[in-house]
């Protein structure tokens, strides 16, 4: 048998398709596999997860990564996104395409969404390893620090085109996507998750405070939690030296999971 990696497409119930990519090794290393959870308007061919990819099949390891709706390859209208429908799509794709047990490994807005689906996946989620965690971004990187202005922009019109300096395009905030966000609040109170959470932050990120990362740790009801700090750190940590961060923390789950 010879490595193979598995693309195409999972038709969702209101016809929206969702894009993804399955590394299949032939030759395992282990039970676990790992689910790759972007960050927002990022997609599934960014250079994090390419990396984790040709890490996964040099390691022998079942790895998952898809786009959500609106996102990369996959259909749908960025103005009807919200955090709802892209837990919805992660969850499809948890269930369709992967069997046994699963490290996520989500970056910025992927955090979150990791975070959400260990909380309804328990029993085939043993480990997280979060990049940059965004959770509660809607509301707390984004509403609470918006001006006055933009804020009347939202109310009066419905959406915000924030120029972005990751994209030709700015990006278009609606307000549905800001209170359909506040119904998956994590911060707010103690996240009931008790499995061992890896968090990888840069304390130059622009965009995710790595303040925002310590109230990750200290709202996490586990006593499994690290957080491992680059003072040099951008939001990306895409460098070399970030990715050999990244792949060294997953081996180490990896050893005390399987």
């Amino acid at each position: 048998m010879t490595d193979s990696k598995r693309s195409g497409k999972i038709t969702r119930p209101d016809g929206e398709s969702l894009a993804y990519m399955l590394e299949t090794p032939a030759s395992l290393a282990g039970p676990t596999g790992l689910v790759w959870l972007g960050g927002f308007k990022s997609d599934m061919t960014g250079t994090k997860a390419c990396a984790l990819a040709d890490w996964a099949a040099a390691n022998g390891r079942h790895l998952l990564r898809f786009d959500y709706f609106a996102h990369g390859q996959s259909s749908g209208d960025f103005t009807q996104a919200t955090v709802g429908r892209w837990l919805d799509d992660a969850l499809a794709a948890f269930d369709e395409l992967t069997t046994g047990p699963q490290i996520l490994v989500g970056s910025s807005m992927g955090g979150w969404i990791a975070l959400l689906l260990a909380l309804r996946r328990p029993e085939r989620v043993k480990a997280l390893t979060l990049i940059a965690p965004a959770p509660d971004f809607t509301e707390e990187l984004m509403w609470k620090n918006f001006s006055d202005e933009v804020r009347n922009v939202l109310l009066a019109e419905g959406v915000y085109r924030r120029p972005s300096e990751y994209d030709d395009e700015p990006y278009e905030i609606t307000m549905k996507l800001i209170e359909e966000g506040r119904r998956h609040l994590l911060l707010g109170q103690e996240i009931p998750l008790t499995l061992p959470v890896r968090i990888l932050q840069g304390m130059a990120d622009p965009d995710v405070p790595w303040g925002h990362a310590m109230r990750l740790v200290e709202a996490l009801a586990s006593s499994d939690v690290t957080i491992r700090l680059s003072k040099t750190g951008d939001h990306r940590l895409s460098t070399p030296d970030d990715i050999a961060r990244l792949t060294q923390t997953i081996e180490t789950l990896l050893a005390a999971i399987d």
